[in-house]
């Protein structure tokens, strides 16, 4: 077992239960193997690197930036509500769930 230790952030988290519930073979030769851990770390860093770069290109095409944030905050903060929501469920389909 790989002895380093790994901070296993929610998309990790949400990784490790979809491979227990859908894939549980690999999920089990992962974790006899003592690779599950540096996966789940893997995928969480992909996920929030990927989130947030998707984020930031979406607020830029939707026209979502700072003279909006200090002209109505509450816009603004509804609009990147919004974008996260949109972006989280990309990568939760195309990052956790494959």
């Amino acid at each position: 077992p790989d002895e380093k230790e790994y901070n296993i952030g929610k998309y990790g988290r949400l990784r490790r239960t979809f491979l227990k519930e859908h894939h549980n073979w690999l999920y089990s030769t992962m974790l006899m193997q003592g690779t599950l851990l540096k996966h789940l770390a893997e995928i969480d860093e992909t996920c929030n690197t990927t989130l947030k770069d998707m984020m930031s290109k979406m607020a830029k095409k939707e026209g979502v930036t700072e003279q909006l944030k200090a002209a109505c905050q509450m816009e603004w903060v509804q609009q990147m509500n919004n974008i996260r929501n949109r972006a989280a469920e990309v990568v939760r389909k195309e990052l956790i769930c494959v």
